[in-house]
């Protein structure tokens, strides 16, 4: 994770870009509402189709001066970097293939970035970034937006504080059913590209959610995943790339894990779900009861804590936005994430140090992630063997 402050520098909202995101695409859309919730950003420009007229309407729709409108990010970058008025930041919401460049066409003009995940098709092409990011000075973001939620934030607090005493044993989970059959061959777009390894990489479900279970399970209980054994099925005929994943964790320090991503789950729409055991108690909080949290201390009976209430740390109240009782959860989230960065992009405004309450995923995270999809990938392929993450 990363941690930056925030400035009592310029105020003033933040000038963003995307690259993707255009007609038809979802994520996009989300980004876009996210980033404004909290009026700290404003869209100018984008690259947002590599089909050219479809990147003209889609700017059109949005407000966006033509002459800010761009056949690719690469024409984008130079042109914004070169205006006075330029995107300060600039969001990446492109299937997981173009992650890498767009990401090294602003890095290396200072722009700051926010990416959509997993990082990238491969590790390799990952680490390019490394050296991109350290030698821009720019701030770099990969979105696992569940990290926003408040109960995670709370989550992750107890587990620091040591209410849960030694972790022993993490299980998470993320089922989907929306590629229970082949919806690709129905030209969903959003299908399309996630079962096509050219665009999405080696790792089907197990990047797209299997990712965000991975990271989550490493945020909230602040351990780092040193080995799997991982069981990857393509259980849709004529699919590439996997469709339901099984997986079991070693961590440093010995903890001991299991995760299951699936995309094929009939019933589950996105049931994020995750648990985490220590010697002294227990945590369980799911994606779709998003203002919950169970504790159990050991011999004690089982706790609700509710987000907006006093039970709920400071962890989860300053990133909390309305009161207890009202859903608070997906956008929100995404917006948590969109926020905690911009605090950081103020405060580079004004040269001011972090401050470690702020907090998103980083590029270490995208690199973990990358890591676990191509050792699942791999132990996988051997038959479930025991494969180190490599650093």
């Amino acid at each position: 994770m990363v941690d930056a402050r925030a400035g009592a520098g310029n105020a003033r909202r933040i000038r963003l870009g995307m690259v993707g995101g255009g007609e038809g695409a979802f994520i996009g859309a989300v980004h876009r509402m996210a980033a404004r919730l909290d009026d700290q950003f404003e869209l100018v420009a984008g690259a947002l189709s590599s089909t050219p007229d479809k990147a003209v309407r889609s700017a059109e729709v949005l407000g966006l001066d033509p002459k800010r409108s761009y056949t690719d990010f690469e024409a984008m970058a130079r042109a914004e970097a070169r205006r006075k008025d330029g995107i300060e930041a600039v969001s990446i919401v492109t299937p997981n293939h173009v992650h890498v460049p767009a990401a090294l066409a602003f890095l290396k003009r200072g722009i700051h970035v926010i990416c959509d995940k997993p990082l990238s098709t491969s590790l390799a092409e990952a680490r390019k970034l490394e050296k991109a990011v350290a030698s821009s000075g720019a701030i770099f973001c990969l979105m696992h937006n569940y990290t926003g939620y408040p109960m995670v934030r709370h989550a992750r607090a107890m587990v620091a504080a040591g209410e849960l005493g030694n972790i022993r044993v993490i299980q998470v989970e993320y089922p989907q059913d929306w590629l229970t059959t082949r919806l690709e061959d129905s030209g969903q777009k959003q299908a399309g590209w996630r079962v096509d390894p050219k665009r999405s990489g080696a790792g089907g479900c197990i990047g797209d959610i299997g990712t965000h279970a991975f990271q989550i399970a490493a945020f909230v209980s602040g351990l780092s995943c040193e080995a799997v054994a991982a069981d990857l099925t393509t259980f849709v005929g004529g699919r590439e790339l996997d469709d339901n994943a099984h997986v079991l964790l070693r961590y440093a320090g010995g903890a001991k894990g299991m995760l299951w991503a699936s995309q094929v789950a009939p019933g589950n729409e996105n049931a994020l779900r995750l648990r985490v055991y220590g010697d002294k108690g227990g945590l369980s909080w799911e994606q779709e009861q998003p203002n919950h949290l169970w504790f159990t201390p050991l011999g004690a009976p089982k706790q609700l804590i509710s987000r907006g209430t006093s039970a709920a740390g400071a962890d989860a109240a300053r990133v909390t936005r309305i009161p207890a009782g009202h859903p608070e959860g997906y956008l929100e989230g995404f917006a948590t994430v969109y926020s905690e960065v911009a605090k950081a992009i103020i405060a580079a405004r004004t040269g001011e140090r972090p401050a470690p309450e702020v907090q998103f995923p980083g590029l270490a995270d995208g690199l973990a992630g990358m890591a676990f999809i191509e050792a699942a990938v791999a132990s996988s392929k051997a038959q479930g063997r025991w494969t180190r993450l490599k650093g």
